[in-house]
């Protein structure tokens, strides 16, 4: 070979490491067949892929040298050292390593050629020694009897023996002074009779520590290459840190579903405490700003002098005597250097050094909590102030006795979450409460302030707001005085809750009220009324406001008749008291609800004994969460069966009767007893359409009224009888009636089966008439006109003498 040739032989020739810079990599068939050729393969061998390609690679060995045997049939994986023969006519020995794979179109082997140090199989060598020793977790092998072979450093740490001494030792000797040492012993046995590896989660204490430790422990058969066992091999790792963050992550779950479920803030101060305790901490305490519970908010600006906090609620691990000597309920004071208020200015409690200064700068302050804390063992301490919306709003008092770990910087986190938590659903009650307040103070002010003292009836009545989140409702009551000492008694329920039904029980007081001076019987009453709420539902449904509704029931009682008129619209039936006592459902047919429209209402007319009890209430005072409306109706009924004289009294035993659960609806009662006029108190004329009449009624009202001692009242009483009877008799029609009644004022009435009403007009001064309403105006306090089925009845009242002067006697 010439010199040119030979340095090209070396130069071909390839060098340790281009197996790492430009792998060797070829692909043969199953019959051995090269259908892939990398560069790095042309590199080591000198042929070119389009020269291989095709051809049995036996063909590229070199047949000077002994070559290794093939893969033993059906494995899947070969390798050893092969001698190729270079295209340039030398051999070069290489190390290959073969795999075979599954392809789409068939089976085939990938050959790769590698360094030398690949074929070299380890064997308890010095680094399989170094190995076992500084694995970072606990090792230790078994033999079959479960005597302890083998044990790493940190198995020695853990049991605080030395491989020396646990050698022969079975698991429970080991683990004799801990909890359950034979669970250990149990899963090896499972292990090696089922053939398959055992998982553990242990608790065990370590020595030296004062805590225990949570553990992940694997037991599994050792076996030799012929599948005999041999021992068991053991291995066990120290989480206590993800054991902890675990039970972190495990509280603010818990958290999530249980805190703020309601808004009551005592409620929700009691979820925050028990869900810290016991997972968390062994005593926890949630301490609130006074002003929560009203619904306001903190007076702006820093606090000066003391502060006041109400314990909210708290929880304890130990049962009989708390940690401390607040109970919920309790407001306590502190100074305004105290160490609570520091927290509440943002500073953070942080353990353990931080825990002892707070509770040696509390004794001073506390003497008696602090020596209570001390002689229960608190170590660790955290205070977390509760903020909300940029609001504060207390302080929340974490603390450790039996957890032997203090609280760490992990805890406070985790405790400053939760008081976050809570602090939401503390602030979303304070709103709540606060547009409670708003609603009920509207609500109260809406209602009667105080109820009328009439001569036809003696009432009473409650209205109990909703202490649900429904929140006050638009149940309303009215007792409203009419004309002829006639008194309407109103009782009703707004669908909904919150301002916009308190607000839309005001327009349905209101129309009541309007409808109700105008004299109009219950049924018609009910009818106009309906025909509002359908007005208002239809412009409220434009403007896309929300449909109100309403039940309503309104009855007419008459003194002189003993007569009770009713309708109702949807709204439950009153009961009446009879003056035997026995309580009874009044047979009244009802009609639709407010607000349905088409549907005509029906009244019903009963006659009533004197010292009769009506009693009027809305669906919150019959219906709980354990009875429906029927149960409550029959349970009202016997307890109205027992009413006390007062009425005062009687209502007191309904409500505490009905209502011993706060109610989750508004609950409105009133409650009414009749009186009757003596016949003595009324007088009545038929007369007839005849102007003759007017001089001699005159007289007869003129010796009524000396009878009934009201002889000041005479001349104006004359003038009125004579203007009313006049226009009777010229405008009206037959029959006519006067009528005069003697009740707190002295009410006259001139009827007539005509249905045309009279006008108060001024009249003009050549006028020769007009002028006789203008004096009955003048005269009376008031006056009007109501229509019955007979026709209408003109009625003007007067008042006592010396209550106010007439007009004319001035």
């Amino acid at each position: 070979m010439t010199r040119q040739g030979i340095a090209a032989s070396r130069r071909d020739r390839p060098r340790d490491g281009d197996d790492v810079a430009t792998p060797a990599t070829a692909v043969l068939d199953e019959q051995g067949k090269v259908t892939a050729w990398s560069e790095g393969a042309r590199r080591l061998s000198g042929h070119r892929r389009e020269e291989v390609v095709g051809r049995d690679a036996a063909g590229l060995l070199s047949g000077d040298a002994d070559q290794p045997e093939g893969p033993a049939p059906g494995s899947r994986i070969w390798s050893g050292h092969a001698v190729l023969r270079h295209r340039n006519g030398f051999d070069v020995r290489v190390a290959l390593l073969a795999r075979r794979r599954e392809t789409p179109f068939g089976s085939d082997w990938l050959v790769v050629r590698v360094a030398e140090s690949r074929l070299r199989p380890y064997r308890d060598d010095a680094l399989m020694r170094w190995a076992f020793g500084e694995f970072p977790c606990i090792l230790a092998i078994f033999d079959t009897n479960l005597l302890l072979v083998r044990a790493n450093p940190d198995m020695e740490r853990a049991v605080g023996l030395t491989e020396e001494q646990l050698q022969g030792l079975r698991p429970s000797e080991m683990l004799s002074s801990q909890p359950e040492p034979g669970s250990v012993e149990e899963a090896m046995h499972e292990a090696v009779r089922k053939d398959e590896r055992r998982h553990l989660r242990m608790f065990l204490w370590v020595p030296g520590e004062d805590r225990e430790h949570a553990w992940s422990v694997w037991v599994a058969p050792a076996k030799d290459e012929g599948g005999r066992l041999r021992g068991v091999c053991f291995t066990a790792q120290d989480q206590t840190e993800q054991y902890a963050a675990q039970q972190r992550l495990l509280v603010l779950n818990k958290a999530g579903t249980r805190i703020g479920t309601t808004l009551d803030i005592s409620r929700t101060a009691q979820q925050l405490a028990d869900v810290a305790v016991p997972e968390f901490a062994d005593f926890a305490s949630v301490d609130l700003l006074t002003f929560l519970e009203r619904g306001e908010e903190p007076p702006p600006g820093p606090r000066a002098g003391p502060v006041a906090l109400r314990r909210a609620g708290q929880r304890s691990s130990r049962s009989g005597k708390p940690e401390d000597l607040v109970v919920p309920g309790d407001v306590i004071t502190y100074p305004q250097l105290s160490a609570l208020v520091e927290s509440l200015e943002g500073r953070r409690t942080t353990t353990p050094d931080a825990s002892r200064d707070l509770l040696t700068r509390w004794s001073p302050q506390d003497p008696e909590r602090a020596a209570r804390l001390r002689t229960q063992g608190i170590h660790s301490v955290m205070v977390v102030p509760m903020r909300a919306r940029g609001l504060l709003l207390g302080v929340t008092v974490f603390m450790r006795h039996r957890h032997p770990e203090p609280f760490n910087e992990d805890d406070m986190l985790l405790a400053e979450e939760l008081t976050a938590r809570a602090g939401v659903s503390l602030d979303n009650a304070r709103r709540y409460i606060a547009e409670r307040n708003r609603a009920e103070t509207l609500q109260r002010d809406l209602l009667p302030q105080r109820l009328p003292e009439l001569s036809a009836i003696e009432t009473a009545a409650r209205y109990l707001p909703a202490r649900e989140q429904a929140g006050v409702g638009g149940d309303w009551f009215d007792v409203i005085p009419l004309s002829s000492a006639r008194v309407a008694l109103v009782v009703g329920d707004v669908v909904g809750h919150g301002l916009q039904a308190s607000g839309a029980m005001a327009r349905f007081r209101t129309a009541v009220r309007a409808l109700a001076d105008m004299g109009l019987p219950p049924d018609e009453l009910l009818t106009r009324l309906d025909d509002m709420v359908t007005r208002l539902s239809d412009e409220d449904g434009a403007a896309g406001a929300k449909y109100i509704g309403a039940t309503c029931l309104y009855a007419v009682y008459d003194p002189v008749s003993r007569l009770c008129t009713a309708a109702c619209a949807g709204h439950p039936v009153p009961l009446v008291v009879g003056p035997s006592g026995e309580a009874e459902v009044v047979d009244l047919p009802i009609g639709p609800p407010l607000g349905i429209g088409g549907m005509p209402f029906e009244a019903s007319e009963s006659e009533l004994p004197e010292g009769s009890v009506l009693a009027f209430y809305t669906n919150g005072l019959i219906e709980s969460r354990d009875r429906d409306i029927d149960e409550g109706i029959e349970l009202f009924r016997q307890t109205l069966a027992g009413t006390p004289p007062s009425l005062e009294a009687a209502c007191n035993h309904v409500v505490a009767t009905l209502l011993r659960d706060p109610p989750r609806d508004d609950a409105a009662l009133l409650l009414a007893r009749t009186r009757a006029l003596s016949p003595e108190q009324v007088a009545t004329w038929e007369l007839p359409a005849d102007p003759a009449v007017v001089a001699r009624i005159r007289g007869d009202v003129e010796g009524q009224l000396g009878r009934w001692e009201l002889d000041d009242l005479a001349f104006s009483t004359e003038v009125v009888v004579s203007e009313l009877v006049t226009n009777a008799i010229r405008y009206g029609q037959s029959p006519l009636q006067l009528r005069l009644i003697h009740d707190r004022e002295l009410i006259c009435e001139v009827s007539d089966a005509g249905i045309a009403a009279p006008h108060l007009r001024p009249a003009n001064l050549m006028d020769e008439g007009g002028r006789g309403l203008l004096l009955v105006a003048q005269l009376c306090r008031r006056w009007g006109v109501r229509y019955g089925p007979q026709g209408k009845t003109i009625w003007a009242e007067q008042s006592s003498p010396g209550d106010h002067p007439h007009p004319l006697a001035m």
